[in-house]
């Protein structure tokens, strides 16, 4: 059985909504990155997804986008954030999730790429401007490795657009909270009840919400429109701060919100 599955098992029957964590790769530094994975695992991080900084991430927002320049002005590669994730592996067996664009995967090729992954103990990949009906090629390859390709939902998919990311989903369902980039909002207007609903019509997978996920209060008004909610930019936002203590006082506190969900 995958990590991926294993977790959402374990939370099922617990009767209990999961976490899952975002940071960027490299920002400030790939040490760095390595020490904060393990502590949100210790944190009550459920999964922890680590993006592969770009240089036009056009999903992501401000604080999102600072982060990725300062990795990549830091010497950050595709390369060194595979070898970083080899070595948080050896030290736990949480689901990890590599999130980035898709040209770096296609300069890197496909098929090296998900065997590279594999090997340094990713479970899934989630590829925000990879479009369904280009998604053939590298979704077969993650096959082959048995790497998860977590598609995206967005608010403005078509029913029949969202029945067909989902006949090809594995992993999870990542649910797009938002019409627009990451990055904490106030409030979250999207129907996301309706959206949940629909995404469950036509998938047996987990259905997880991110983006604009603000801190724990936010996480637990959406938890109960899904299994799993998804924080990045919040986080990501202290450790550009250089507040990495705070990350650990943050996952703690948005996992006690979601166990209470």
């Amino acid at each position: 059985m995958s990590r991926i599955k294993s977790a959402f098992e374990k939370l099922q029957a617990r009767r209990e909504k999961g976490l899952i964590t975002y940071l960027t790769g490299g920002d400030p530094s790939l040490e760095k990155t390595f020490e904060l994975i393990l502590v949100m695992a210790r944190a009550g991080a459920d999964i922890i997804e680590i993006g592969i900084p770009f240089s036009d991430p056009m999903a992501d927002g401000p604080v999102i986008q600072a982060a990725s320049n300062r990795a990549l002005a830091g010497g950050t590669t595709v390369s060194g954030v595979l070898r970083m994730t080899r070595e948080v592996r050896r030290e736990t067996e949480i689901p990890l999730v590599l999130m980035t664009y898709y040209n770096p995967v296609y300069q890197y090729g496909l098929e090296v790429f998900c065997r590279h992954a594999v090997d340094a103990g990713v479970d899934g990949l989630i590829i925000p401007d990879l479009p369904y009906e280009e998604s053939r090629p590298l979704q077969e390859y993650a096959d082959r490795c048995g790497l998860d390709l977590i598609p995206l939902v967005a608010p403005t998919s078509t029913p029949e657009r969202v029945a067909a990311i989902c006949s090809r989903a594995r992993g999870f369902i990542y649910c797009v909270a938002v019409t627009g980039v990451t990055g904490m909002r106030r409030e979250i207007e999207t129907d996301l009840e309706g959206l949940s609903s629909m995404v469950r019509t036509y998938a047996n997978l987990p259905v997880t919400i991110g983006f604009g996920v603000s801190g724990p209060e936010s996480a637990l008004k959406i938890a109960s429109f899904c299994d799993a909610v998804v924080v990045g930019s919040a986080i990501v936002n202290i450790i550009g701060q250089g507040a990495f203590g705070e990350v650990e006082k943050l996952t703690s506190e948005l996992k006690s919100a979601l166990v209470k969900a």
